[in-house]
């Protein structure tokens, strides 16, 4: 069994926040697919089941004709595969001062039920409150709420997720 790196997987974090690497594809909302690279460079292993709806894993070609999982690229999926815990063992955390470098926030702006955006504790601010990195709008070190976007709503909701191993 692989041991996450959270080290890594923020260092990969810092390092691509406001590029792509071109070994994936980068997608109008890549929020998703830039938060699983980061774990994936954390060592998180990939698996591979070929069925879009199984598994976490992106198949690079070197093309635009790559594939990948829902649950690698689309922040809704991910969060029912964090919440479900096969794939990468995660426990949910009820605050998001609970939370450590490599964590993840899942975050529901307009509070329906259809999860919007993912991304990755990279550091803590002076009141140990986490600062996040995300793909879409490239950020760095930003505030974890999300207050200053214009996709936050008074109805946002939010999932703290711990990763384990």
């Amino acid at each position: 069994m692989t041991t996450y790196n959270r080290v890594e997987a923020v260092r990969y974090a810092d390092l691509w926040w406001n590029d792509t690497n071109p070994g994936f594809l980068r997608f109008p909302d890549d929020c998703t697919n830039y938060v699983s690279q980061c774990l994936y460079a954390g060592g998180i292993a990939m698996i591979h089941t070929g069925d879009r709806g199984s598994g976490w894993w992106y198949q690079a070609t070197g093309t635009d004709a790559d594939t990948w999982s829902y649950s690698w690229a689309v922040a809704h999926s991910f969060r029912w595969m964090l919440e479900g815990g096969e794939v990468i063992s995660a426990q949910r955390k009820a605050d998001a001062s609970a939370l450590t470098i490599g964590d993840v926030i899942c975050y529901d702006f307009d509070g329906d039920g259809n999860w919007d955006h993912t991304t990755i504790v990279v550091a803590k601010d002076a009141n140990g409150m986490p600062l996040v990195n995300a793909h879409t709008i490239d950020s760095r070190h930003r505030e974890w709420g999300y207050k200053d976007s214009s996709e936050y709503t008074e109805n946002t909701q939010y999932l703290f997720f711990h990763l384990l191993g």
